[in-house]
């Protein structure tokens, strides 16, 4: 059974920290592109940061230089550093996995950013 596993999401004051976690299992591999999206109320689901399967990493520039994405193969686990929280960083945050044809989704966990 192919599943994405996401947690780490929490309520944080602005200016904090938080790191996401995305557990994969099954079929999903080191072969994988994985991602981070994230989903505001009323708005569209948009890309965050990806992470080639041999660690090539780019991001949204909204969170360029406050967000790292890194994957341990080894664990079959992506994360999300995020650091200098912004009230707009306030989402629901879901993990992406994409090798080819095959394309699979976490279930979200919920970041809020609020004094």
């Amino acid at each position: 059974q192919v599943q994405l596993v996401e947690s780490g999401g929490d309520l944080v004051q602005p200016g904090g920290s938080l790191r996401l976690s995305c557990a994969a299992s099954g079929s999903i591999d080191s072969r994988y592109a994985m991602a981070w999206y994230r989903q505001a109320p009323g708005k569209q689901r948009d890309l965050v940061a990806h992470i080639t399967n041999y660690g090539r990493a780019n991001y949204a520039d909204s969170v360029k230089g406050r967000f790292t994405i890194s994957r341990d193969n080894t664990k079959n686990t992506l994360y999300l550093q995020m650091n200098s929280l912004e009230p707009e960083d306030t989402a629901v945050y879901y993990c992406n996995a994409k090798w080819g044809s095959r394309e699979y989704w976490g279930q979200g966990t919920q970041v809020t950013v609020s004094s």
